[in-house]
């Protein structure tokens, strides 16, 4: 019989692809979604139960119900600019609902947890590539609420044996191969799709913000790791947990980084079209260069990213894009 594993938010872009890999890895994926930025078609494998982590009540119901032996927390809001202009949501639904889920975890004696968690608790960086042992100090709410939970499930596994494994996120890009299930949000925020709208006609230009930073060409450096191998680090820090009954964190990268103006020329290149830009100022907060020292993953979990050459996260971009929005679709 398959372990089940409860994945909350696994509607939603990178959740629904870790449904997707939880099959491949021997569980059994039950998603807990309340749909607000996920979407119940993208949910490829196993039972849906569409729940809020508010609900407490609910939650008891489906532990029940299903009796998962792990969980997988990816249901969280992730826009750093919203975390600023309005905190309450990212504290109230980032981390009190998840103190929801711990409880019903404490309760159910569900003993191993992973935490979507991302590279903004660091902060800005201090050194590049960026260790794992970097100082933590987020400069948003969104950052700050994902630190908290990596503080209380320190904790908890002090107090209560709770084991968990903190997963920071680098820059999560491109689609499942199959071309089924893809990145879409509302709004869309993320530099990929919006080039890929930019080439499809749905905007009308892409806007590159600030050319004056002290890198090779000026443009922001980010560090793109493809979401099938993110999904895949998730099982192999699982198993391992399991295995081990240790708590860990780890950075998921590809120790390499690609700036603004090489993704928009890898993407003509996949494309085949010209991509119109229009160059604007620097956005407060940002970074000249985000990439991630990656090398634990690989050491302790044997996790290697094969799918994030960016020529394979921008064509699979762009056969989900095009699937999914149409050609006639609009921004």
């Amino acid at each position: 019989m398959k372990r089940k594993i409860l994945i909350t938010g696994g509607a939603g872009y990178i959740g629904s692809h870790a449904v997707k890999e939880a099959v491949r890895f021997g569980f059994e994926p039950v998603t807990y979604d309340n749909l607000s930025m996920g979407h119940s078609w993208a949910v490829q494998a196993g039972p849906f139960v569409k729940g809020d982590l508010a609900d407490r009540p609910g939650l008891v119901k489906t532990f029940q119900k299903f009796k998962p032996t792990a969980v997988m927390h990816f249901a969280s809001h992730t826009y750093v600019g919203e975390s600023v202009t309005d905190p309450q949501k990212y504290y109230r639904d980032n981390l009190t609902n998840a103190m929801n889920l711990f409880s019903v975890m404490l309760e159910k004696k569900v003993n191993f947890f992973i935490l979507s968690s991302t590279c903004a608790t660091y902060g800005n960086p201090v050194q590049v590539p960026m260790p794992e042992t970097h100082p933590q100090n987020p400069v948003n709410p969104y950052g700050d609420s994902k630190l908290m939970l990596e503080k209380i499930l320190t904790w908890y596994d002090r107090a209560y044996g709770l084991k968990s494994t903190f997963l920071r996120y680098f820059n999560a890009a491109g689609s499942d191969e199959s071309g089924k299930i893809g990145e879409v949000h509302d709004p869309e925020t993320h530099l990929i799709p919006l080039v890929l709208d930019a080439a499809m006609g749905r905007r009308k230009n892409i806007t590159v913000f600030g050319q004056d930073y002290p890198t090779p060409d000026g443009t922001c450096v980010r560090d793109y790791i493809h979401v099938t191998d993110l999904a895949a680090a998730h099982f192999l820090a699982l198993k391992r947990m399991m295995e081990t009954e240790k708590s860990d964190f780890f950075n998921l990268g590809t120790g390499k980084g690609f700036s603004v103006k090489e993704v928009i020329a890898e993407a003509e290149k996949v494309t085949g079209k010209k991509i119109p830009v229009q160059m604007g100022t620097r956005r407060e907060g940002d970074p000249p260069e985000l990439v991630a020292q990656a090398d634990k993953a690989n050491r302790v979990l044997g996790w290697k990213p094969e799918h994030s050459s960016l020529k394979n996260i921008l064509e699979t971009s762009w056969k989900w894009h095009q699937a999914y929005f149409g050609k006639s679709k609009k921004a």
